[in-house]
């Protein structure tokens, strides 16, 4: 098992095994610095096989990272999703800086898999044309403008609802598209800032920290698509669409959940417990001889097994001063460091070992390298490379979605900016060559030819 999952990992580490589990540990002589992993060419689905969202289409005006991750997910379940872009540079997320490949950033190719990409410069009347014309035959329209530009173009749900009643439009912003905060700009740390999100991440004793990956931004994505598809079933019953919209205060004020709950209900203003819930001594991060572990032993059961049948200490339940929960969060710190001392003595795997027989929920704390090449992502099969046209290929994470009937498609790389402006029009709208030209000649698609 470890042999051929090695084949799959980036020269200069090898799997070791560990039970059910595995770690990467980098052989001698490999480099300092990461490399990426070895990925496999994705199996195709099967053949005709049916998707849920065959037939829709949706418009697409959606940058940066909540609307494009929204439309991505409906484009993955068989949408037929157009995106619009600006031919001066596009989508925002090109530019990026965390990685690239064949001229596209990691950011981009993340959130606009599976769609059909165009270049509009809606400055231009004739560009604004096409877009209504797109809109009159969408079952959505998606946009997350600031305030107001939807409007100043004529795109807004106002204008377009008469062309098109059985549309739904879905707005994404960051205060609502009404009321005294609509024209505020925000972006994802700022609302994790600004809701009482970010007071809850991090140490007890140093400053709130926001999140590492643009949380609220794709929470807010994963709820516009929700939004989106309850709107559908709506039609369905009562006939006609409606503008449904998303905020990503509202989204960070949510998440908060039991938290902002506990502070309404008690009054008491939640503070920050870093990787330890409540301050709970028995769920967190502790150090083996050689390396971290994180445990989540959260209640009385989990707990008599820990002590007894992994940490050999049946006094850390006979003791009165953890006998009880209540006893226990009383005395976290003595008995945290009580826990962290046997830790301590033996080595990560043989606790791995032992904490697994006796189920106790614990996993390795891994970097994004060792989790990208663990046993579990190859297993599952959660990483594949895909042909794109620049780059030959370029790495693709699956849809976190299964579905046993309704499967996602095949993924698609993220298209190039106005990759399908030709085709769309074309095939879409039925425009001839000679109209395209036109629009070209008027500078509709940018400065370019559109794409075929």
């Amino acid at each position: 098992m470890a042999e051929a999952l090695a084949e799959l990992v980036a020269p200069g580490f090898k799997f070791a095994p560990a039970g059910n589990s595995a770690t990467i540990s980098r052989c001698k002589g490999a480099p300092s610095m990461s490399t990426k992993p070895q990925l496999p060419e994705r199996s195709s689905r099967v053949t005709g096989g049916p998707t849920p969202l065959d037939g829709l289409l949706v418009v697409d005006f959606t940058r940066v990272v909540a609307g494009p991750a929204c439309t991505q997910t409906l484009a993955d379940f068989g949408a037929r999703v157009i995106k619009i872009e600006n031919p001066d540079g596009g989508d925002d997320t090109r530019a990026y800086e965390h990685a690239e490949t064949g001229g596209e950033s990691a950011a981009y190719l993340s959130l606009n898999r599976n769609k059909r990409g165009i270049a509009l410069d809606l400055a231009v009347p004739e560009a604004r044309e096409i877009a209504l014309d797109l809109i009159r035959k969408a079952d959505v329209v998606v946009e997350n403008f600031s305030s107001g530009v939807m409007k100043k173009f004529g795109l807004d749900y106002e204008a377009v609802a008469p062309l098109n009643p059985r549309l739904v439009y879905c707005s994404i912003s960051a205060y609502g598209r009404t009321g005294p905060f609509a024209s505020r700009p925000g972006f994802d740390p700022i609302t994790q800032a600004e809701s009482g999100f970010m007071s809850l991440n991090g140490f007890a004793d140093g400053p709130p920290v926001r999140t590492g990956p643009p949380i609220v931004d794709i929470a807010t994505g994963m709820t516009a698509c929700n939004a989106i598809l309850l709107a559908l079933l709506a039609r369905d019953r009562l006939g006609r669409g409606q503008h449904v919209e998303v905020a990503l205060f509202d989204i960070a004020m949510a998440m908060t959940s039991f938290y902002g709950m506990a502070y309404l209900i008690n009054g008491e203003n939640p503070g920050r417990f870093g990787n330890s819930p409540s301050g709970s001594p028995t769920v967190g991060v502790y150090e083996a001889s050689d390396g971290p572990l994180y445990m989540a032993c959260a209640n009385d059961r989990l707990y008599r097994r820990l002590v007894v049948e992994v940490l050999n200490r049946p006094d850390l339940i006979t003791d009165p001063q953890f006998a009880t929960r209540k006893a226990r969060s009383e005395n976290k710190e003595l008995l945290r460091a009580a826990i962290a001392e046997v830790f301590a003595s033996d080595t990560l795997e043989s606790w791995m070992a032992k904490m697994k027989l006796a189920n106790i929920p614990v996993g390795y704390l891994r970097t994004v390298e060792e989790g990208f090449n663990a046993p579990e992502a190859r297993d599952r099969h959660r990483l594949s490379r895909i042909p794109h046209p620049t780059a030959d290929w370029v790495p693709n994470i699956e849809t976190p979605i299964t579905m046993s009937l309704t499967g996602a498609i095949d993924p698609v790389a993220a298209p190039l900016l106005g990759e399908h402006t030709e085709n769309v029009l074309r095939d879409t709208l039925g425009y001839d060559q000679r109209r395209i030209a036109e629009l070209t000649q008027r500078g509709v698609f940018g400065s370019g030819k559109p794409s075929v």
